[in-house]
């Protein structure tokens, strides 16, 4: 009975550990080669007019907007803050290629908001 919950408790981590695993994070920097790019990013649904239910992140390059790839809406922040995703549409450095209607991010990072003076 031990060794059978053993195995259970094993394979679960397993299947954790890979599941992590191919959840890739964006790396700290672009790379060198590639263009980075200034887009603007928020939640598609909410404020690119993209189909869907619920909220995910997009991107709009050129006046279109794409679903993006590589990185989640959640993955910055709470979306539903004041400045959050489905709120406000924001600022982004990206890197990365349309494929199949998505953008393929390789690097995905907000710009800091500036304050406005009153």
């Amino acid at each position: 009975m031990k060794a059978l919950l053993f195995a259970l408790v094993m394979s679960t981590a397993a299947v954790s550990v890979g599941h992590a695993q191919a959840v890739q994070s964006q790396p700290a920097a672009p790379s060198a080669p590639k263009q980075v790019q200034l887009v603007e990013a928020a939640c598609g649904q909410c404020r690119l007019g993209l189909p869907g239910k619920g909220c995910d992140l997009a991107v709009r390059m050129n006046g279109k907007a794409y679903f993006v790839d590589g990185t989640t809406i959640d993955s910055h922040g709470d979306a539903h803050a004041q400045d959050g995703f489905c709120s406000a549409i924001r600022t982004a450095q990206v890197q990365g290629e349309i494929v199949d209607n998505r953008f393929k991010a390789t690097y995905f990072k907000l710009v800091p908001e500036t304050t406005k003076s009153k």
